[in-house]
This record gives C-alpha cells, structure tokens and sequence, in this order.
C-alpha cells in the first residue's frame, strides 16, 4: 500500500501546483485587461475635460460678440440664458417628463383613455373597476377572476 500512499501525495502536488498556476495566469490576465481599462478610463476622463473647457471658451466666444453691441452685463445674462435653455432641453431629452410615463410593453405614454388620468403630483390614478353584471344585485361585489396575479395559487 506504500505505492499509492506516493500516488496520493503526487495527486495532490499535482493539483495545488495546477491550482497555483491557473491562479496566477488568471490574476497577470486581470491586471492586463484593468491596466487597459485605466488608459481607456484616463481618456474618457481627458476627453470630457477638454469638452469642458470648449464649452465654456464658446460661451465666452458667444458673450463676448454680444457685448460688441450690448452692455456687458447683458451679454452675459444673454449667455446665461441661452447656457441654462440648452441645459432644460437637454435635460429634457435625457429622462421621461413625468414619473411612469411608459408603460410596461415599452410604449410612450400618450395620456389618453382611463389609464392616462394622472393625480396630483403627475402619478396615474389606478384603472376603475369593471362595471358589476347585469343582473347584480346593488353593493355586491363581483368575484375575482381566476387569472388575478394577487389571488392565491392553490396546487393539488
């Protein structure tokens, strides 16, 4: 039995030296491709700065021919007004208007019909209920529908 206990002992410097070898080819493979993704980051970030600075030697650009014809401190109400306008259209295009103005299929919100009457403060009034069966009585309530995701599941 010496000669498996030796198997044994290989078996298992075989699999830590695997285990040490896929663990350091995983971790150079991760610092190479976080390596990359810094760069890329610094970039972005570098890119977006430099857009930064456009920006705002545009608007002194745009401030500045005002003022050929205007006050300065116009001029640069001017340019505060136009700068705030684009940044409310803008805002306006990154994000719906009015909290759960689409609806689960994906579809805009078109505000028509029941479901589009909205509450104070902008958020749909749930659907009216189903009128009661014709020959209901007054007050009673209709039974629920078997299909409603609130009712309880019973399985057999």
């Amino acid at each position: 039995m010496k000669p498996l206990d030796h198997l044994e002992h290989l078996d298992k410097h075989l699999v830590d030296e695997l285990a040490q070898v896929a663990r350091e080819t995983v971790r150079d493979e991760l610092r190479e491709q976080t390596r990359k993704q810094r760069r890329k980051a610094a970039l972005y970030a570098a890119s977006g700065a430099l857009a930064l600075y456009a920006g705002a030697a545009l608007a002194l650009a745009v401030g500045l021919a005002l003022a050929l014809g205007l006050p300065d401190w116009a001029a640069a109400l001017i340019t505060a007004v136009i700068l705030g306008a684009a940044a409310f259209v803008l805002r306006g295009m990154a994000r719906p208007s009015r909290p759960g103005g689409e609806h689960a299929a994906g579809g805009r919100f078109t505000g028509r019909g029941e479901a589009g009457r909205t509450a104070a403060g902008g958020m749909p009034y749930p659907p009216a209920p189903p009128a009661p069966p014709a020959g209901a009585a007054p007050g009673t309530v209709p039974p629920r529908p078997t299909d409603d995701p609130d009712a309880p599941h019973h399985r057999a």
